[in-house]
């Protein structure tokens, strides 16, 4: 069914919108073999879903009238994890519906219940809410669902997650039994399939985008950084783009307010989200964004869910999602509705292969990049003030001002005033961590002064298996043993191992701090190699020995326990 067919004054708000033609989810779900049928839909963020099934529901709603009657009871229940989201679906909703006469009430938590009651009592065709308000209205009696038509699950995989299942099966429970049911979630776990399963009949499942073309208009960038350099890198990526808007995702409420804190104090203009918000700070919070008076937004994953901002170009993950599907929520604030973004994820060098075998099972194909440099980001501010500052019209005061200025000083002067007063009001890119110790040649005699007696370690990476590196691989030996640049002393990185020196009076102090910081999350083992010799140039090589003959690595010593190795009892041999 194409926009033409719609009744006219849905037709006519479509069309005030700027919709000329419907979007892939928008296009799938419209069509007439979808027509009265219960959906489970996996769409992506911001491919304009909410239109697409308020398009989906136009017969049950209007039922062939070209406007709504009075509304005696909701005919429409949505259905969403977060107020942000909630209140969004409301708004596309209203438009959507109210030349029609269409009617849309929100019921979510934090707002005045109330208020919502005289909602509900007056009239609503439509109801917006979140699980648990909309639970709180079915127990106060003020929410009627016996003359529901259609329920709409809106991120339902979001919804599972924030632990709301037993809400919503509650709601489901007390809804009319020949309802039709529209369920869409980004992903489609076996949860989410039981929740189909359960609540729908002969459901239509429709996939608007593979996985390979998810988030297509999104570019990928990862970055690679000492751990004490994740702030740093944070704070030069965000002044290398200078995107209208930004979103950056910490793990945690405390690591959220500690990096917005140092981004304020920086001078940049930027904005917290966590749990620990009332709604009315959130509210304001992202009042500032809407209003560009902030252009960045520090947020935990829970908190961002649902948050729809215009022009918001630049998604930065300073902290490695937890899983694949947390990685798609998260870049999905970008990229939205056709718009291009950007999504650079800062990845310690411990968890790198931790973070390329996330980005591969969701089939992302990342450009490993370097870390911004103030070089780079003043090279990218001069293109950007050369591009800004263009002639245009002048009042005449301004002439006045310009004129006196040019009597008093050069035109080359004046100009240099200008862009000095513009990169004063933007924050100071940071210098990384630089390695300051000399990689020595393979040829060269005699050890460092201080290094004559060491011990050699080991650690599991190298050129191809690891892209080691000995910028990388400092910052992550002084961090893991408690030591400095110093204490380091020869390091040779051969194709799958690396090696290095640490003078033996430092040695057993190196050695107890890595067992205390060992982590089962660290990618990269660091142990003792004893008296070890260097690896060849191209690979690993060990000197022959008795019973031993050429090896690849050290020899076994037979009398030794065989290493532990975990199994699965339902795999064992009997």
């Amino acid at each position: 069914m194409p926009f033409s067919s719609l009744p006219a004054a849905v037709g006519e708000a479509l069309a005030e919108r700027g919709y000329a033609a419907p979007t892939d989810v928008q296009a799938a779900i419209i069509v007439p073999e979808t027509a009265g049928r219960d959906l489970l839909v996996s769409a992506q963020t911001g491919s304009g879903k909410t239109v697409a099934y308020g398009l989906a529901m136009v017969a049950e709603l209007l039922g062939g009238e070209e406007r709504f009657g009075f509304a005696r009871e909701p005919l429409a229940l949505i259905i969403a994890p977060t107020r942000e989201l909630a209140m969004q679906v409301q708004r596309e909703l209203a438009w959507l519906y109210g030349k029609a006469g269409g009617r849309v009430a929100s019921c979510v938590g934090g707002m005045n219940v109330r208020q919502e009651q005289r909602a509900l009592q007056s009239g609503a065709h439509i109801v917006v809410g979140t699980p648990g308000r909309l639970r709180d209205h079915l127990e106060r009696g003020s929410l009627i669902t016996s003359g529901l038509k259609v329920v709409v699950l809106d991120e339902a995989d979001e919804m599972l997650d924030l632990g709301f299942r037993e809400d919503i099966e509650e709601i489901l429970d007390v809804t009319p039994a020949d309802r039709r049911t529209l369920l869409f979630s980004a992903t489609i776990p076996k949860p989410i399939a039981n929740l189909a399963k359960t609540y729908q009949k002969d459901a239509l499942r429709i996939a608007t985008a593979s996985a390979g073309k998810a988030h297509a208009d999104i570019e990928y960038r990862a970055i690679a950084v000492a751990p004490a350099d994740i702030e740093h890198a944070v704070v030069n990526t965000l002044r290398f783009y200078e995107a209208n808007g930004a979103m950056v995702f910490c793990a945690t409420r405390e690591n959220v307010r500690r990096l917005h804190a140092s981004l304020v104090e920086r001078g940049f203009s930027a904005v917290a989200l966590s749990g620990e918000l009332s709604q009315n700070e959130r509210t304001h919070a992202l009042q500032a964004l809407r209003d560009r008076r902030a252009r960045v937004c520090v947020a935990t994953d829970v908190a961002a869910r649902g948050i729809d901002l215009p022009d918001l170009g630049l998604v930065v993950h300073a902290e490695i999602p937890i899983d694949a599907e947390t990685l798609q929520h998260r870049s999905g604030r970008t990229g939205r509705a056709g718009r291009k973004g950007i999504c650079v994820m800062i990845v310690p060098y411990s968890r790198r292969r931790r973070a390329e075998g996330m980005l591969r099972s969701n089939n992302v194909n990342a450009q490993w990049v370097e870390a911004p440099t103030p070089e780079d980001i003043r090279a990218k501010d001069q293109e950007r003030l050369l591009e800004t500052i263009t002639p245009g019209e002048a009042m005449e005061e301004d002439l006045v001002v310009a004129r006196q200025l040019l009597e008093r000083h050069s035109a080359e002067e004046i100009a240099a005033a200008l862009v000095r007063s513009a990169r004063q009001r933007l924050p100071e890119p940071e210098d990384l961590f630089t390695s300051g110790a000399d990689e020595r040649p393979a040829k060269m005699e005699g050890p460092r002064p201080g290094f004559e007696d060491t011990v050699w370690f080991r650690m599991n990476v190298g050129r191809n298996n690891g892209n080691a590196d000995a910028r990388w691989i400092l910052p992550l030996l002084c961090r893991r043993g408690h030591i400095t640049k110093s204490e380091i002393g020869a390091i040779r990185i051969g194709d799958r191992e690396t090696l290095f020196q640490i003078p033996r009076g430092v040695a057993d102090r190196f050695n107890q701090a890595l067992k205390k910081t060992a982590s089962p999350e660290d990618d990269v083992a660091i142990e003792a190699a004893g008296d070890a010799p260097p690896p060849v140039q191209g690979g690993r090589r060990r000197p022959n020995g008795p019973n031993n003959g050429p090896s690849n690595g050290p020899p076994r010593n037979k009398y030794a326990p065989k290493p532990y190795r975990k199994t699965n009892d339902r795999h064992r041999r009997p």
